[in-house]
């Protein structure tokens, strides 16, 4: 994982050189879907950060819907608006280079959150490899280093990539954890994860906990046990989400124990003002930046302050 890091943030380095500066007047965002809240968070800090560098600067943001043609359309929708800086939530790290590469070709400097995306100049995003420590460290202490685990795959994009490297590190380091299954794609969603456990929990009698990749599939998991009676499954996540909020102060969902938490706001405003720090013609230190997550439990999510938050300066 280390040399692809690497590898990665070199590639971004020689695609930093940006020759003169140049004023933020447009932005545009491309993003998953605005009928989730991390995404909102994400436009919401990216237009907060982006009005501290001009006032009057013209915020476009727009979700593509997981739909890959439809971001390569917004790319190319941003490039004809004459943006001066585009954030993106790659749907697919690689498949996206090439419209990328023509926003750059027309003066436009392009930042991944969340997820890496070939090619771009900059990169934020939460240390992923981490968060799958942090909330499968939790299952191991729980479970004392024994017991069946499964964990819940998701779509095969660079941040769920390193939160299962990172959670089957972990649990690697406890040869009392047998891994009962991890390569089932819960698709990122409640209905996908319901659909996941369902069959897991028809196949296997005994399971001691589940990690998740994101909230959703973690909340779909939950319900599929309790729909079928089943109870004591420890269920950790990756998100931090008001939905998981709600679920760790509720005694229904006793299973669902910790989730590692994203703070998408900040991601997006240090992505905004990465940007800026490009079109000024300055060359980064570190093209990609990684911020750590931190466990919510049961017992401490009273002092989270979650997506929907305005962080104070």
């Amino acid at each position: 994982m280390k040399k692809i890091l690497v590898a990665t943030a070199a590639a971004l380095a020689a695609s930093t050189a940006v020759a003169c500066a140049k004023d933020l007047n447009k932005i545009g965002i491309s993003l998953g879907t605005l009928s989730n809240p991390f995404f909102v968070a994400v436009a919401n800090g990216a237009q907060a950060e982006a009005k501290k560098t001009n006032p009057d600067v013209e915020v476009m943001a727009f979700g593509y819907d997981y739909d890959l043609a439809k971001q390569f359309s917004q790319v190319d929708n941003f490039i004809s608006a004459g943006v001066d800086l585009i954030l993106l939530n790659p749907a697919d790290s690689n498949a996206l280079g090439p419209a990328i590469k023509r926003a750059q070709e027309a003066g436009i400097v392009v930042v991944a959150v969340d997820t890496f995306a070939e090619g771009a100049d900059a990169v934020v995003t939460t240390n992923n490899v981490q968060a799958g420590e942090v909330a499968c460290q939790y299952i191991v202490d729980k479970l004392n280093g024994v017991g069946n685990v499964i964990i819940q795959n998701g779509p095969q994009v660079s941040a769920v990539v390193d939160r299962v490297n990172g959670c089957k590190k972990v649990l690697a380091s406890a040869p009392g954890i047998n891994i009962l299954s991890d390569d089932q794609d819960g698709k990122g969603s409640r209905e996908g994860g319901l659909n996941v456990m369902q069959g897991h929990l028809t196949r296997f009698s005994d399971i001691d906990a589940v990690f998740a990749i994101n909230d959703p599939q973690a909340i779909g998991a939950n319900l599929a046990a309790l729909q079928q009676n089943r109870s004591g499954i420890i269920i950790t996540s990756v998100d931090g989400a008001p939905d998981i909020e709600a679920a760790l102060q509720d005694e229904k969902s006793a299973m669902i124990e910790a989730s590692a938490s994203q703070n998408p706001y900040k991601m997006a405003a240090r992505a905004v003002e990465l940007g800026v720090t490009i079109m000024n013609g300055e060359e980064l230190a570190d093209p990609v930046e990684l911020m750590d997550s931190h466990l919510v439990t049961r017992e401490n999510t009273g002092e989270y302050v979650g997506w929907t938050s305005i962080p104070k300066d």
